[in-house]
C-alpha cells in the first residue's frame, strides 16, 4: 500500500526535515545540474564537435540557442499537460527524456540530427527544471523551503562551475561523443533514483478554496518577470563576451582568465545560497539588491577592469550577484502566486530560458555593431533598469497575507489527502 500523501510533509513550522528529505532534495539538485550542464556543454567542446560534424562553430553553436528556445517553449505548459499525473512520474520521465536527447546528440552525424536531438533535450530540460524548484517545497519542512528550493536550483550554478569543465575534461581525453553519452548514463541513473527516493506527488491543489481559477500572472508576478527578463539578458549579453574583455581590457593570460572564472563559479554558488535565505524573508529586495550587484560590477569591470586586483573584485561581485537570481527569482514568483506554484514556475522557467537565449543573441548583435565596451555599458544600463522597474512595482510583500493563507491552506491539504483511505501502490 502506498499513501497518496508525500510521506515528507510536514504539518506545522515546528516540524524538522528529515536525512533522507534531504537526500531527495540532493537527487533534485543532481538532476538540475545534469540538465544544465547537458545544455551548456556545446560551449566547451565546440570546435571538436562542429569538426565531427562538418559543420561551422557558429551552426553547432546554434543547437545551444536551439535547446533553450525549446525549453522556454515547454516549461510553461508542463503543468497543464501533466494534469493529474504524479510529478515523481514525470520527473523521471523527463530526465529519461532527457537521456535519449543526450544519446541522440553522440550519436549524431550531421547538423539536422544534431538539432533534433537538441530538441529532445529542451523538452526534457523544460520539463526538469521547471518541476524541480516547484516540487522541492514539498519535500521539506515548512520552514525550510526556501532553502530547499535554493538546493534544487544550485545544480544549475554548480554546472558553470564543475559541469561543463568536467564534461570538457572528458571531451578532452575520450571524444566529445564520450562527453555526452557520460551525460545520457547520468540522466538514465538520476531517472531511477527519483523515481526510488522521492514519494507519491499527485498535482498540488489549489489554495483557498476559491483559487482554483486564477491566472498566475498577478501585477506582482509580471513585475518580478519583467525584472527577470532584463537581467538575465544583461547578463547574458555581457558575459558571453566576458572571457575577451578579461584578455583585452584587463590583459590577463588565460591561466588568469580561468582563475578567474573559477572564482565566479565559487562566488556564484554561495549567491545562490546566500539569496535563497534572503529572498525567503524579503524577495523583492533581494532580487533587486542582486540586479544592483550586477550592474555595479559591470560598471567596475569598465572602469577599473585594466587593474588585476579590480578585475577580481568585479568578477567575484558578478558571480555573487548572478549566482542569487535563480533562487531569488523563483522565490519571488512562489510568493506573489501561491495558488498557482507549478503554474508560475513554468512560466519563470520558459522567461528565464528565453532570456538567456536573447542575451546572448543581443549581445553578439551589440559586439558587431559597436565593440566590446559599448555593449558592457549597454548591459549595465538594461541591469540597473530592472533594479527601476522592481522599484517602481509591486512585489510579492504586497501579497504576504495570501501566501501565509495558501501556506495554511496546503498543510489542511496534506493532512486531508493523508486522512483518506491509501491507495494500491
Amino acid at each position: 500500500m502506498t499513501s497518496t500523501a508525500p510521506p515528507f510533509a510536514a504539518d506545522d513550522d515546528t516540524a524538522r526535515t528529515a536525512l533522507r528529505q534531504w537526500f531527495a532534495i540532493a537527487v533534485l539538485s543532481l538532476s538540475t545540474f545534469t540538465v544544465v550542464t547537458s545544455e551548456m556543454l556545446p560551449v566547451g567542446v565546440l570546435t571538436p564537435m562542429a569538426d565531427g560534424l562538418g559543420v561551422s562553430s557558429g551552426a553547432a553553436g546554434f543547437s545551444l540557442t536551439a535547446t533553450g528556445l525549446v525549453a522556454a517553449a515547454t516549461a510553461p505548459v508542463v503543468p497543464r499537460l501533466l494534469g493529474g499525473l504524479d510529478r515523481r512520474t514525470a520527473l523521471a520521465a523527463a530526465m529519461l527524456v532527457l537521456a535519449a536527447g543526450n544519446a541522440l546528440t553522440a550519436l549524431a552525424e550531421g547538423f539536422a540530427l544534431l538539432i533534433a536531438a537538441r530538441v529532445v533535450l529542451g523538452v526534457g530540460m523544460g520539463t526538469v527544471w521547471g518541476l524541480a524548484a516547484a516540487v522541492a517545497p514539498r519535500l521539506v519542512a515548512p520552514r525550510d523551503a526556501a532553502l530547499a528550493v535554493s538546493f534544487a536550483v544550485s545544480g544549475v550554478a554548480a554546472a558553470s562551475v564543475a559541469g561543463v569543465p568536467l564534461g570538457t575534461v572528458i571531451g578532452d581525453a575520450f571524444g566529445w561523443r564520450a562527453a555526452f553519452g557520460a551525460l545520457a548514463a547520468a540522466s538514465v541513473a538520476l531517472a531511477a533514483g527519483l523515481a526510488a527516493v522521492l514519494p507519491r506527488l499527485p498535482r498540488p491543489a489549489p489554495a483557498g478554496g476559491g483559487a482554483g481559477g486564477r491566472s498566475p500572472l498577478s501585477p506582482a508576478v509580471a513585475t518580478g518577470l519583467i525584472v527577470i527578463t532584463a537581467l538575465v539578458t544583461a547578463h547574458f549579453a555581457a558575459y558571453t563576451y566576458v572571457r575577451p574583455v578579461l584578455e583585452e581590457h584587463g590583459g590577463l593570460a588565460p591561466s588568469g582568465v580561468a582563475l578567474l572564472l573559477l572564482v565566479y563559479g565559487l562566488f556564484g554558488l554561495a549567491g545562490n545560497f546566500a539569496a535563497g535565505a534572503l529572498a525567503a524573508r524579503r524577495a523583492r529586495a533581494t532580487v533587486l539588491a542582486l540586479a544592483g550587484g550586477i550592474g555595479a560590477a559591470i560598471v567596475l569591470l569598465i572602469l577599473l577592469g585594466a587593474v588585476g586586483v579590480f578585475a577580481g573584485l568585479a568578477v567575484a561581485l558578478w558571480g555573487l550577484a548572478y549566482g542569487g537570481v535563480s533562487v531569488g527569482g523563483q522565490i519571488w514568483m512562489t510568493r506573489a502566486a501561491p495558488h498557482r506554484v507549478e503554474q508560475v514556475t513554468g512560466l519563470y522557467v520558459g522567461v528565464f530560458t528565453a532570456s538567456i537565449a536573447l542575451g546572448a543573441f543581443a549581445g553578439g548583435t551589440a559586439v558587431e555593431a559597436a565593440g566590446i565596451v559599448p555593449l558592457l555599458w549597454g548591459a549595465a544600463g538594461l541591469a540597473f533598469a530592472s533594479l527601476a522597474v522592481g522599484l517602481l512595482g509591486p512585489g510579492p510583500a504586497r501579497l504576504r497575507a495570501g501566501a501565509d493563507e495558501a501556506a495554511d491552506g496546503g498543510r489542511r491539504d496534506r493532512r486531508d489527502r493523508r486522512e483518506a483511505p491509501a491507495s494500491a501502490g
